[in-house]
């Protein structure tokens, strides 16, 4: 008979991936799907298995002398049979790999008829290696390895109980195929909760991605809609402005009784409409921001208090008159752009946004108490929201006709202001 020291080399690797999928804690449904390598080793946990069983059946027989020798081969060729058909309905039965009552029922039923085959023959130890497989799969680990030790400890007794030699490989080889199933199975399921951790943050970096192309969709079409709201207010409503003032003035010079009068004032008045028209376009184009209220209370919307911002006031200075819908949306961006700064770079623990309203011309203030920089040495660092910093303001402010001007220097906070010249009253000209 061969020394059981030598027995782990071959049985390990098989089984102690077959049955992995179950060690971890409450597998999902998903979880419980056999992929190709799973399902085949499964098969060679069973193969395995069977044929320990079928080694000590044969031995038993083949060893036989006849009269109550082969009785005794027939009882280990039906406590083999035994064994064998209360693993096949186990393997066999669902509630086993989704209930570990039903598993841990089973198990105790299974090591009951193995120890009735390690009873009759010291053969049967070899199937010890299956069952500590099966043993840490299917029960928690503090009882799977409770499990294993007891497993160990019945093959160590069976052996000498038979009478066999006792050598360094009888404790041995039990001991060390227990050790690594043991460690087997938790690297495993180190692997496994490392594939996990893995997929995991790869669903975040497809959702993070997703996120991202949404959130540049969205900055894209909000672009565009400035754009357009632009472009319409600085042609299409200011040539329909220009001509209702012509019209009128032509009016005017005409003799009330001249025939051309009608026609001219029917030509005023579809332009006069047609401005009104484009207007609402250009409301229609506006921000989110600025579509249910005025600038004042998205720039005071803009000054809530955020987690680890500083704290931003605001305030109005002058009376307040209605602006077009391009200024209102180049002095929203610019604060937005200005306070972001001011909360990402300057360090600052207060701001302050002030919105002032002069006779000719409107300006836009925004203060902070921050570490500062020196704006000549500014690069051009694009922003999150897909700008230019500086430049990208001084831009907006230059397309009204405006200027912006920044004030800071290192250790003395910034000062951002923007100017813009207010549009003539409808039928004021120049």
């Amino acid at each position: 008979m061969e020394s059981p020291a030598h027995s782990p080399a071959g049985p390990v690797p098989s089984p102690a991936v077959t049955a992995a999928h179950s060690a971890v804690p409450a597998p999902s449904p998903a979880a419980l799907t056999f992929t190709p390598v799973l399902r085949a080793l499964r098969l060679c946990l069973h193969a395995l298995l069977a044929g320990l069983l079928a080694l000590a059946a044969v031995k038993a027989v083949a060893g036989a002398p006849g009269g109550s020798g082969g009785a005794h081969a027939y009882a280990v060729v039906a406590a083999a049979l035994v064994m064998a058909g209360v693993y096949a309905a186990g393997a066999l039965s669902p509630s086993v790999r989704h209930s570990q009552r039903a598993a841990a029922v089973w198990l105790a039923v299974l090591g009951l008829s193995w120890l009735a085959l390690l009873a009759l023959s010291p053969d049967g130890l070899w199937a010890a290696f299956p069952l500590y497989f099966l043993q840490l799969h299917l029960l928690p680990m503090r009882w799977g390895l409770s499990a294993v030790a007891v497993t160990a400890a019945a093959a160590i007794t069976s052996f000498v109980l038979h009478g066999q030699p006792v050598t360094a490989g009888t404790f041995i080889g039990p001991l060390l195929g227990g050790a690594v199933a043991v460690a087997t199975v938790l690297g495993y399921q180190a692997l496994y909760r490392e594939s996990e951790r893995r997929r995991e943050l790869i669903d975040e970096l497809l959702s993070t991605r997703a996120e991202l192309a949404e959130a540049e969709r969205a900055a894209g079409t909000l672009a565009e809609r400035e754009r357009l709201a632009r472009e319409i207010h600085d042609t299409l409503a200011q040539g329909l402005s220009s001509i209702q003032l012509l019209l009128r003035a032509a009016e005017r010079a005409l003799p009330g009784e001249d025939p051309a009068l009608g026609h001219i004032r029917q030509a005023r008045e579809a332009a006069q409409d047609n401005l009104a028209e484009a207007r609402r376009f250009v409301r229609a184009l506006s921000p989110p921001d600025l579509e249910h209220g005025s600038l004042a209370g998205a720039l005071e919307r803009l000054c809530a208090p955020a987690p680890g911002g500083p704290a931003v006031q605001f305030g109005i200075s002058g009376t307040p008159v209605e602006l077009p819908t391009p200024y209102e949306v180049a002095l929203l961006r610019i604060a937005q752009s200005a306070l972001a700064n001011t909360v990402r770079h300057a360090k600052a623990d207060r701001a302050e946004i002030t919105l002032s309203f002069m006779e000719t011309s409107v300006s836009l203030d925004i203060v902070d108490d921050g570490i500062g920089f020196d704006p000549r040495s500014a690069r051009r660092t694009k922003t999150a929201d897909g700008g230019f910093g500086l430049p990208a303001m001084r831009s907006r402010a230059r397309s009204l006709g405006g200027t912006l001007s920044v004030e800071s220097a290192p250790g003395q906070g910034t000062a951002v202001a923007i100017t813009l010249p207010l549009p003539l009253p409808a039928g004021v000209s120049s």
